[in-house]
């Protein structure tokens, strides 16, 4: 039986990156993203050049609806998912009462709902066979509150907290999660998120981390079994310096980063 890897979010960034790497080592693919057209491209391009088998599967995983879809689709086609990445997602920039509360109850859908459901469904599977892997993509959000983008950031705290919760209670069962940490990653994230009028100039400031190198760096903490991934020194420095100012100081900080976003665009 073929090993599949199942990616959301795989038609762009990290994601796209991700599976790139699992093609590249043998294993078939189900690549989930909105584009119908984007991921039928994809699928010509891997078949070529990596000689895999790609199943596309073109979904709105902010629809409540869509992770049961997702799964049912695959059971019909009756494909074994070993390697779950939940990549999808999204935020929003600004100040919270100013924002548009459908958006960000689509990205706590998005971000938190999907991902836990298709964790759930595709992580009972995976008790079952005694094996399998779930990579989670959080970020270095997911250490701090964040004003101005308040929601985003309590999202992936939450991808956080769960991984790290489902890693320790699947320990015993042959199933790994690993959560992934990059900080600034040069995807479409800020277009997305509304904070990119002078994209190029505030991801200059930021010095974002390649796609590549992310996922690159993520795929290999995660064949080793780790828990939390956090990629780039300074990052993970910021990280532990944290651990030793109030949180206080700490979301004024995150503050004034966010603020100076703001007056770059």
């Amino acid at each position: 039986m073929k090993n599949y890897a199942l990616i959301t979010g795989a038609s762009k960034g990290i994601g796209l990156e991700l599976a790139k790497l699992f093609a590249k080592d043998g294993y078939s693919l189900v690549m989930v993203a909105r584009s119908n057209d984007l991921l039928e491209k994809l699928k010509e391009e891997f078949t070529k050049e990596y000689g895999v088998d790609v199943v596309c599967i073109a979904k709105d995983l902010s629809n409540p609806s869509s992770a049961k879809e997702v799964y049912d689709e695959t059971g019909k086609l009756g494909l074994r998912i070993d390697y779950l990445v939940n990549n999808a997602g999204f935020g929003d920039y600004g100040p919270f009462l100013d924002c548009n509360i459908e958006r960000h109850n689509n990205m706590i859908q998005l971000n938190i709902t999907t991902l836990i459901n298709l964790c759930y469904y595709y992580g009972r599977d995976m008790r079952i066979n005694h094996f399998g892997k779930i990579i989670n993509i959080g970020s270095i959000s997911s250490f701090f509150s964040g004003p101005l983008m308040s929601t985003y950031y309590a999202t992936k705290a939450f991808v956080l907290s769960f991984s790290e919760a489902l890693s320790k209670e699947l320990k015993d069962d042959g199933v790994t999660v690993t959560v992934i940490c990059p900080g600034t990653t040069a995807t479409n994230f800020f277009d997305v998120a509304n904070a990119s009028s002078d994209k190029t100039n505030l991801l200059k400031k930021m010095h974002p981390a390649s796609p590549v190198a992310v996922a690159k760096y993520g795929y290999q903490k995660a064949m080793k079994n780790k828990v939390i991934a956090i990629y780039g020194a300074k990052n993970r420095t910021a990280i532990f310096f944290n651990r030793f100012i109030s949180r206080r100081l700490s979301r004024s900080i995150v503050y004034k980063i966010q603020s100076e976003r703001k007056e770059s665009n």
